[in-house]
């Protein structure tokens, strides 16, 4: 991805007459750690900054990942810490005829493919291999599909996953203005290729469930770790064929550990609520976050540190023209 401070070259933002809503999607793989309270402080944070709605859905249409109880657990954290959301929490996986409605809006777009994950990392490095030296090779972290099922699945070969078609002649760049980061633009034909919008094993994929449930929500900003930045031209275009609003972006840093991966569960992260008093859970968990985010606050109580955050946000917003 390239970044650069250009106007937009992406239409139908939400203006500032649309009224914010905006929302905290976690996973129920676990409980929170302070990655994931980083990034839900940064959007209500924003949507108490813009007056606005801010929404909780717990994102668990990954049935395999799913621990039982994590989402009760998730929605106690924010309640200890003082995060009171607006309107009813949603699950995705009571959604799901909304996912099939948006399948069927793209079915020209749709193909089905029977390319298992080593297949296309084989590929990839045979390709790497071939055109090692010469310029315009993309440098990603996950494999380019490469098309093979594109024109229709080889003999023999069981479909697997349902894949979107990307534009290729000519190539497709997406870029949009994100208010942390500034102008992001990525070749999504080059950098990613057809992307599956329905898994192999049957679950509805990350990029179409969030897509549709934030239009089906009218969330008009979304805040949320830069570790989701390269997926956003994906879900970009994903809005232009669903003919749904682009919402705005905010992406704030991730929390990395001693070893420099990003802080979450598979990497060992501790839960950052482990039910300790709210003086503990002040000095230890809110305002080291707050602190991560380049917000100095200091506070008693947790009542009194969003009091604190809430301006603290805001001045940070203007004084690096994020607002």
């Amino acid at each position: 991805m390239t970044f650069r401070t250009t106007p937009s070259m992406v239409p139908s933002m939400p203006s500032r007459m649309t009224p914010y809503r905006g929302r905290f999607a976690p996973s129920p793989t676990g409980p929170l750690h302070l990655g994931s309270l980083v990034a839900a402080m940064a959007s209500y944070l924003d949507a108490k900054v813009h007056g606005g709605q801010w929404l909780v859905r717990i994102e668990d249409l990954d049935r395999d990942r799913n621990v039982p109880g994590a989402d009760e657990h998730i929605l106690a954290s924010l309640r200890r810490c003082g995060m009171a959301w607006d309107g009813e929490v949603t699950w995705q996986t009571r959604r799901e005829p909304l996912y099939e409605t948006a399948l069927a809006q793209l079915a020209q777009h749709v193909y089905p493919c029977g390319c298992s994950r080593r297949e296309i990392a084989d590929s990839q490095t045979s390709l790497r291999a071939h055109l090692q030296g010469r310029p315009g090779l993309p440098h990603t972290a996950t494999p380019v599909y490469p098309g093979t099922c594109r024109a229709g699945l080889a003999p023999g070969k069981a479909p697997r996953a349902l894949r979107l078609r990307t534009p290729q002649h000519p190539a497709r760049v997406i870029g949009f203005d994100d208010r942390w980061h500034g102008h992001v633009e990525q070749d999504i034909t080059a950098e990613v290729g057809d992307f599956v919008i329905r898994r192999a094993d049957g679950f509805w994929a990350y990029q179409l469930a969030v897509v549709v449930d934030d239009a089906a929500q009218g969330i008009t900003d979304i805040v949320r770790g830069a570790d989701l930045l390269d997926s956003t031209p994906r879900q970009l275009y994903l809005q232009e064929l669903l003919g749904v609003p682009h919402p705005r972006y905010l992406h704030v840093p991730v929390v990395a550990n001693a070893d420099g991966e990003k802080l979450s569960k598979q990497t060992g992260a501790a839960a950052f609520d482990n039910g300790a008093p709210p003086a503990q859970l002040l000095a230890q968990s809110l305002i080291p976050a707050a602190r991560f985010l380049g917000l100095h606050v200091a506070a008693e109580t947790i009542d009194g540190f969003w009091s604190a955050a809430v301006p603290a946000w805001e001045r940070l917003l203007r004084e690096h023209g994020r607002v």
